[in-house]
């Protein structure tokens, strides 16, 4: 069986394999919860969400105008944040 025979035969395969699991899981409980549908592929996972840098910058350059940081220690700390 190759072809479009052999996906037709997984595929019922795959259903009737699905009834009798759901049957089981009705007469003697389910072990785990059903997923609500079944998706052929996987989602594309997301990209992560970019951080706020702002704040930090925001703190370091007030902590910069009132002479806490020179303005050597500021630069660094920058790039250490962004990154660079």
């Amino acid at each position: 069986m190759f072809g479009p025979a052999r996906r037709v035969s997984r595929r019922t395969a795959r259903r009737t394999t699905r009834r009798v699991n759901r049957r089981q899981d009705m007469m003697y409980g389910s072990q785990e919860p059903e997923p609500a549908s079944e998706p052929e592929y996987a989602p594309a996972p997301q990209a992560p969400a970019e951080p706020d840098y702002t704040a930090e910058l925001e703190s370091l350059a007030k902590l910069k105008a009132e002479g806490i940081l020179t303005e050597e220690e500021f630069q660094a700390k920058k790039k250490q944040i962004l990154g660079i």
